[in-house]
């Protein structure tokens, strides 16, 4: 798991915290808004508000995260 604070100096946006099916719908709606997406594992430390039904089955849900293609300017995650 990668941590926030480093994606977000890739570049990285955070999106939202989803699960299937809207998870593969959202993906490739970014992808075709022509940006790169990146999915990582709930992260509690992450959310803000409720993640009642997120805790109980964690595995289940992936935080989106998105930047423009080609964002790669940002320093790299050592």
């Amino acid at each position: 798991m990668t941590s926030k604070a480093g994606l977000t100096e890739e570049g990285w946006e955070m999106r939202l915290t989803i699960d299937e099916p809207r998870l593969s719908e959202l993906v490739e709606m970014y992808e075709e808004l022509d940006l790169e997406v990146h999915l990582e594992p709930f992260n509690q430390e992450n959310e803000t508000g409720c993640t009642e039904c997120m805790k109980a089955s964690p595995e289940r849900y992936k935080t989106i995260f998105t930047r423009k293609k080609g964002n790669h300017n940002a320093q790299a995650i050592n």
